[in-house]
């Protein structure tokens, strides 16, 4: 079995990713100004980005550590296109509800209201952080 020394900044990933997965099953946004009270979480529109790139940086993680030999998918590019696709989702969902009128109904609003959105932004600078790292470690072959 291939034993690839394992860096901070796929631990960090690793990390990143599971706080993110948490994130995408809490509310989002919520409105309670009427009855019953309504939210959203991740599984809507272009919140699935999010949740898609937390599931392929795990797949990610863990591939090298599936096969015999080293995975040239293993890069730094992986992770920075995994961390881009999900900064575009969470941007998108977040303009999305802004221009619903959400906002406007109190619909995004502090940490209380929509811990989902961020507890997975929080994830996304994580993972932001980890990809920083992972592309400034030397290339095992």
């Amino acid at each position: 079995m291939h034993r690839r020394p394992l860096g901070r900044g796929r631990r960090l990933a690793a990390i990143a990713a599971a706080v993110i997965i948490v994130g995408c099953f809490l509310p989002w946004w919520q409105f309670s100004g009427d009855l019953p009270a309504r939210s959203g979480n991740a599984f809507e529109a272009s919140g699935i980005l999010v949740v898609f790139a937390a599931l392929a940086t795990i797949a990610l993680f863990t591939l090298p550590y599936a096969t015999e030999r080293p995975v040239s998918i293993d890069r730094a590019l992986s992770y920075a296109a995994l961390t881009i696709l999900a900064w575009i989702g969470l941007g998108l969902r977040i303009v999305d509800l802004v221009t619903s009128g959400a906002t406007s109904a109190g619909a995004i609003g502090p940490p209380d209201r929509s811990p989902g959105l961020w507890i997975v932004a929080i994830g996304l600078i994580i993972l932001s952080r980890a990809t920083y790292e992972i592309a400034g470690e030397r290339v095992t072959r």
